[in-house]
């Protein structure tokens, strides 16, 4: 047995801890010993059905009462778990089939775990030819005692946020939970006999999977989970949650603190006591000052501590963590030069109100290495930007990808992030963006990042709904576009009004214009299932609008063969 599997068969069942779920309808509280004697019944079905060590299955689960003990009793199995992405009420049935099949495809699935909740696909399992189970018929299984499991037997073959194209899987192993469990419960302070850990967030992304479900459930913590659903449909839930289960840690990207901001602001005295949070983490998006700023002070008449706040960097390449602020400090932010940064790749610090201000991010996590490009420990100058990397025993050691097994690993067993970014004089890890998504303006090296941040404050834009995107892919050098939702995006001349807004903050903040600013009604800009910006998707919007500008321009150019 591993030592993951140990923990989460034998110790967390033991401490008496369990997870809530349900809220706010049919609240249910069962204990992890609860769960695992269904995981058991659940494993012997899987048995029955052919799921042997070393098999890969998908789950395609909203609910997290269900899918506790489903994952479990595919551990007990030997086999890996693939959370695949859910359709959505009015997703594309064929679309979202040919993705799904094709990930299927690429991990070799045994079969599928279906839950109710998505019965409507079921037929589609069933016309590919694919094993498909309910949910609900597992738990009448018979019970069974677990496989023995080595440490770096898979454990999660975990889809990426990939911005483009098929979706590939980070390897999870056994050994990487571990470590990534002892690194976030060393880095966050958690006492699992106190802590109450309470979340949204989806369970096919890494932070609500890894950090609010399997984390409770390795360490013996008391969790409440509730479906992401719940949240949207009222940012009220969340608050409540905390309060009426005293939560003591929670986490969520910047644009959901920047829903509960809102909703706190207007909220009456007295609604709410948060008092008992003293751990709330900003990670999966950039942490923008404003809106900690906007949370501390609207939280504030509801005894939120306003040193609870933990600023965080990870990714699934590491399991999950690669550092969090130190506990009880709150979040600092690191004000430097944007010139600087654009110009000499380096964050040299800046006091005025110019200054660009940027979170800092913490130390690595125990267990975890960190450089900034090929510069190591005393080697590395503080505060020059470049790629991160990154290595340690959570940080997974392959992809699987539809032609099969790639190395994450680079020489001596880094991990090349992707992220630009740099370390500050103490040690603390400060990320500035994607190396990919860069916008290249004049020798100038601006992410992307900072435009949305602008574009975001302008009066009209749906917050955290931002796009902005190099034009090097439509065959334009050095110039970039912006889009954003608004809620009243039909109406000409309240479109005209963001546009220009848009464009003024842009340039007040960077000296340069957009091309182009597009106006698009809510939920269209394209995005990953874990809320990314899907960059490459958004261009296909701008090149539609360039070339409406330019037959605007040339209509004659642009009518049809035969007009006189």
């Amino acid at each position: 047995m591993s030592r993951f599997t140990h923990d989460v068969f034998v110790a967390a069942p033991a401490s008496g801890k369990g997870l809530v779920t349900g809220e706010p309808q049919q609240p249910v509280r069962r204990t992890w010993q609860d769960i695992h004697e269904i995981a058991r019944r659940m494993a012997g079905a899987l048995a029955a059905a052919g799921v042997n060590p070393g098999d890969a299955v998908g789950v395609l689960m909203g609910e997290p009462a269900g899918i506790a003990p489903a994952i479990q009793a595919i551990w007990m199995r030997g086999a890996s778990v693939t959370m695949l992405h859910q359709p959505g009420p009015r997703a594309d049935l064929d679309a979202w089939a040919e993705d799904t099949f094709a990930v299927l495809d690429m991990i070799g699935a045994k079969l599928a775990v279906v839950g109710d909740a998505f019965a409507r696909t079921l037929p589609i399992f069933e016309a590919k030819g694919m094993t498909v189970v309910g949910a609900d018929t597992l738990a009448e299984g018979t019970a069974i005692e677990p496989v023995q499991c080595g440490e770096d037997d898979i454990a999660f073959l975990q889809l990426t946020s990939g911005s483009t194209g098929l979706p590939k899987a980070v390897a999870i192993s056994h050994r990487n939970l571990h470590q990534n469990a002892a690194a976030m419960v060393a880095a966050s302070k958690l006492d699992p006999q106190v802590d109450v850990l309470v979340s949204w967030l989806p369970l096919f992304h890494d932070m609500g999977m890894i950090g609010f479900l399997v984390l409770p459930m390795q360490v013996g913590a008391e969790a409440v989970c509730a479906a992401p659903g719940e949240f949207l449909r009222s940012p009220r839930l969340w608050p409540s949650l905390i309060a009426k289960y005293r939560g003591t840690m929670t986490a969520g990207p910047n644009f959901a603190y920047a829903l509960l901001a809102r909703y706190l602001r207007a909220a009456a005295d007295g609604a709410f006591d948060l008092s008992s949070l003293r751990f709330a983490l900003s990670g999966a998006e950039p942490i923008d000052h404003a809106t900690v700023a906007a949370v501390l002070e609207s939280g504030a008449r509801f005894g939120l501590d306003d040193k609870a706040f933990v600023a965080a960097y990870g990714m699934a390449e590491a399991t999950l963590a690669i550092s969090f602020s130190e506990t009880g400090e709150g979040v600092q932010f690191d004000a430097v030069d944007q010139a600087a940064i654009e110009l000499e790749s380096y964050a040299t610090p800046r006091s005025d109100d110019a200054a660009r201000r940027l979170a800092r991010l913490g130390k690595p996590v125990p267990g975890i290495e960190i450089r900034v490009g090929d510069a190591a420990g005393a080697d590395a100058k503080a505060r020059t930007v470049g790629e991160l990397k990154i290595r340690g025993d959570a940080v997974s050691r392959y992809y699987l990808t539809a032609s099969g097994r790639q190395s994450l690993l680079g020489d001596d067993g880094w991990f090349s992030t992707g992220d630009m970014g740099y370390v500050t004089e103490t040690g603390e890890v400060v990320v500035c963006g994607r190396l990919k998504d860069m916008i290249i303006v004049a020798g100038r090296n601006i992410f992307p990042g900072d435009i949305e941040r602008a574009a975001c404050r302008v009066d009209g834009v749906r917050a955290g709904n931002a796009i902005a995107v190099a034009l090097a892919a439509a065959g334009i050098r050095e110039e970039f576009a912006v889009v954003v939702e608004a809620g009243d995006s039909a109406d000409g001349e309240s479109s005209a009004r963001i546009k220009s807004g848009v464009s003024d903050a842009v340039y007040a903040a960077f000296g340069v214009s957009p091309r182009l600013v597009s106006v698009v009604p809510p939920r269209t800009l394209p995005k990953t299932p874990s809320g990314k910006p899907k960059r490459s998707a958004t261009i296909a919007i701008v090149e539609t609008e360039l070339a409406l500008l330019q037959a605007a321009h040339n209509p004659r150019h642009h009518e049809p063969i035969g007009s006189p």
